[in-house]
Formats: structure tokens, C-alpha cells, sequence
């Protein structure tokens, strides 16, 4: 589960159930800066990209999904 501090701070997420062709868990990078919001301060949404097209948004509805994951 990513956390607030994490969706601040990582560059690269793993999802934990979806996987690629090779097996490996499906991985994106983030695309630009985390939007918060101060009325609302649990809430977030990273934007990220995936393979060479495909971008996308985590928001805290779907972080359970999602693993902060170390870069290579």
C-alpha cells in the first residue's frame, strides 16, 4: 500500500496482482509532481506512465493496489 509520505517521495510503483509477459509484477514510473489537496489532506493522485504510451493516475482510492518499488 502506498502511503502519502511514499506518493510524495517514490519515483517507481509495482502493482501487486497485475503482472507483465515475463512474470514480473507491472511496473510504472511517475509522470510529474503528486496533486494533494489541503481541505482534503488524505487524499492524493500520482500520475504515472506505463510501457511507452499508456499514462495513467494512482489516487488514494486504488493505492492498496500499488507498492512504492526501488528503482534498477
Amino acid at each position: 500500500m502506498i502511503t502519502r509520505e511514499q506518493a510524495e517521495t517514490a519515483q517507481c510503483f509495482g502493482h501487486v496482482s497485475l503482472k507483465n509477459a515475463d512474470g514480473s509484477a507491472l511496473r510504472a514510473r511517475r509522470n510529474g509532481k503528486t496533486k494533494t489537496w489541503k481541505t482534503r489532506p488524505e487524499e492524493f493522485r500520482i500520475p504515472v506512465k506505463y510501457g511507452l504510451k499508456t499514462c495513467f493516475y494512482i489516487t488514494h482510492l486504488d493505492a492498496d493496489k500499488w507498492n512504492a518499488a526501488p528503482l534498477r
